[in-house]
Parts: C-alpha cells; sequence; structure tokens
C-alpha cells in the first residue's frame, strides 16, 4: 500500500513538472482568481467611476446625458470586443499592424484554453475592459457638445479602427511590442490613446456655446469626489491585474500604483495653492487620477521611489496643462482628458524608460 502511494504521488508530481518543462501553459487558480477580481474591479471603472467623475463636472443639464454616454460606451464596447476587437488586438499578427480574424466572435477558444497561467477566456474579459474605458475616456473632451446618436457611431468606429490597431501594436505582437517599447498597463494605449484622440475630436467640433463667455459650474463636486475614489479603488485591478499573475511584481505594482496617486494629489492641491490662492476638492480629485495615469505604463517596471518622483510631476503637470496650457492654445477641453490623460500619460510614458529598474515577468498576452 505504501509502495503504491509513494507510486502515485511521484506521477503525480511529474506531471505538472513535465507540462512545464515542456514549456505547457498550466492553470493556476490563485493566478485566475486574482484575475477574475481585477477584471470586476476595472469593469467597475467605467460605468461606476468615470459616469460618477465626469458626470460631476458637467453642467447639471448634461448630467443624465453624461451617464448614458458613458453607459452606451461600455456596452457597445463589450459587445463589439467579443464579436471582432479581441481577434483584431490579439489575433495572428498582420504586419505588425493588426491582428487576423481566427478569433471572430471568439473562434476556437473554449472553457480550457489558456492564456499564460488563466484562461482565455478571463483573459479576453479583462482586456475588454481597458477598450471600454479608453473610449469612455475620449468623452471627457467633448462632453456638452455630442450627441448622443452621434456618440454611439464615434464610440464604435473608434474602438475598432483606432483602439484595436494600437493594442495589437503595443501589446498583440505589433511593431511597438517588437521595439520594445514599454507599457505595462496602458499608458499609450489607453492614456495617451484617448486623450490625443480626444483633443483631435475637440478641434474638430470646436468650443461649446458660451465658452469663455458664460461660467460653467460643474453639476456635483461631490459625484466628482465619489468617481475618483472609485476609480482609485479600480485603479489596483488595472495596474496590478496587468501582470495576469497573483506575484510580487502584482504587489509592487499595487503599492506604486497608490504612493504615485496620493503624491500627486498632494504636489496638484500645492501647485493649485500657490497658484490660486486656495486649493479645492476638485483639484485633489484630479491629481489623484494624474498620478494614477502617469503610474499606469510605468507599475510594474519601477520602485517606490520612482513613484514618488513621477505622481509628484504629474500633479503639477496636470494641474498646469489644465490651468494654463489649454487656455493659452485656446481649445475647450470639457472636462481636461487631454490634460489629464493624454499629457501625464506622454509624462508616465517618458518616465517608465528614465525610471525603469527592472523587466516584467508577466506571462505572454494573447
Amino acid at each position: 500500500m505504501r509502495l503504491k502511494h509513494l507510486a502515485l504521488t511521484v506521477v503525480l508530481s511529474i506531471v505538472p513538472f513535465s507540462s512545464a518543462f515542456a514549456g505547457e501553459d498550466v492553470l493556476n487558480s490563485g493566478d485566475t482568481a486574482w484575475m477574475i477580481v481585477s477584471t470586476a474591479l476595472v469593469m467597475m471603472m467605467t460605468p461606476a467611476g468615470l459616469a460618477l467623475f465626469y458626470g460631476g463636472m458637467s453642467r447639471y443639464k448634461n448630467l443624465l446625458n453624461t451617464f448614458a454616454m458613458t453607459f452606451v460606451a461600455y456596452c457597445l464596447s463589450s459587445v463589439i470586443w467579443m464579436m471582432w476587437g479581441y481577434s483584431l488586438s490579439f489575433g495572428p499578427d498582420i504586419g505588425g499592424i493588426i491582428g487576423g480574424w481566427d478569433n471572430l466572435f471568439m473562434n476556437g477558444i473554449g472553457v480550457d484554453s489558456l492564456s499564460g497561467t488563466i484562461p482565455t477566456y478571463v483573459f479576453a474579459l479583462f482586456q475588454m475592459t481597458f477598450a471600454c474605458i479608453t473610449v469612455a475616456l475620449v468623452l471627457g473632451s467633448i462632453v456638452d457638445r455630442m450627441k448622443f446618436s452621434s456618440w454611439i457611431v464615434f464610440a464604435i468606429l473608434w474602438v475598432t479602427f483606432i483602439y484595436c490597431p494600437v493594442a495589437h501594436w503595443v501589446w498583440g505582437g505589433g511593431w511597438m511590442g517588437a521595439m520594445g517599447a514599454l507599457d505595462f498597463a496602458g499608458g499609450t494605449v489607453v492614456h495617451i490613446n484617448a486623450g490625443v484622440a480626444g483633443l483631435v475630436l475637440t478641434l474638430m467640433v470646436g468650443k461649446r456655446i458660451g465658452y469663455g463667455k458664460e461660467t460653467m459650474f460643474p453639476s456635483s463636486i461631490t459625484l466628482t469626489a465619489l468617481g475618483a475614489a472609485l476609480l482609485w479603488f479600480g485603479w489596483f485591478g488595472f495596474n496590478a491585474g496587468s501582470q495576469l499573475a497573483a506575484d510580487g511584481i502584482a504587489g509592487s505594482a499595487f503599492m506604486v500604483t497608490n504612493t504615485s496617486a496620493s503624491m500627486a494629489g498632494l504636489s496638484w492641491m500645492c501647485a493649485e495653492w500657490l497658484y490660486h490662492k486656495k486649493p479645492t476638492v476638485l483639484g485633489l480629485a484630479s491629481g489623484v487620477v494624474s498620478g494614477l495615469v502617469a503610474i499606469t505604463p510605468a507599475a510594474g517596471f519601477v520602485n517606490l521611489p520612482a513613484s514618488l518622483f513621477i505622481g509628484f510631476v504629474a500633479g503639477i503637470f496636470g494641474f498646469f496643462s489644465v490651468a494654463i496650457l489649454k487656455h493659452k492654445a485656446g481649445y475647450d477641453d470639457s472636462l481636461d482628458a487631454f490634460g489629464v490623460h493624454g499629457m501625464c500619460g506622454i509624462w508616465g510614458a517618458l518616465a517608465t524608460g528614465i525610471l525603469q529598474i527592472r523587466q516584467s515577468t508577466k506571462p505572454e498576452k494573447g
């Protein structure tokens, strides 16, 4: 009997070792559980966190419309992603530009399919939440100026023809990834992408009626502060989850994310205090988001001191982008999507290369 138990133990210990030695993906329940939680956290960021954050900053007459446009962006992106978005982003590479059609409607992927140590379905859902929030971020630049029906058309086209190719370039085996571009959780794919799109859309649709002539009060700073808190909470899944495993780098990404956000909130507050002679809740909340944006591409590559520096610069950089650059340049970025996400995303991407101390060991995406 003891010999049988010994033989069974030996067999069970050799089988997983052999699979790993052969380079086969092996399901890890801990990684899977963490990624399901991370996916839920990032999902909450769009129809809850971002809707409140943007809704509170918009004028009262546009509050419900802002919520509706955020919700519909999430719904549309979710459907597009499962129909063709995932395949275009993470399908077999075509010339370094786009993925193939092999996984159209999630074709060829089943419950036993794995991406690294997690089910491919979980990986696809996690990446879906990134597509959802990215297009919703663009909304911040054109609140008050676009019809609901026009926004629907824009969201469909933008996710398909802009987000999916850029995601493939960086994460899906495209030309930027091949060059060694560092983007741990979406500094380029999400924030620079959304910020620049928001700026272009702002210039195309023109300024709001009455802009610069009448005061446009936000509907509720309380809602904005609550939205910022939910974004902050969800961002732990956004950044730490991008390791695609429950390991030390995920823990480090969690730590530097919180530190950068806190430091940026303080530096924005101080810059605003010095420039406007008083701090505001809106400024503090915006500073936190600036720090979260800036640490996103760097989260898995930098240490604690670097995160303090990234957050400190992000808060000041974000404040002056919103308080000075926008007015000097003369564009009407309604809720400062470019000033916060575009400019701080650029800073974060540059800082990643300058301050990197480690290579991420995350499993291969796709």
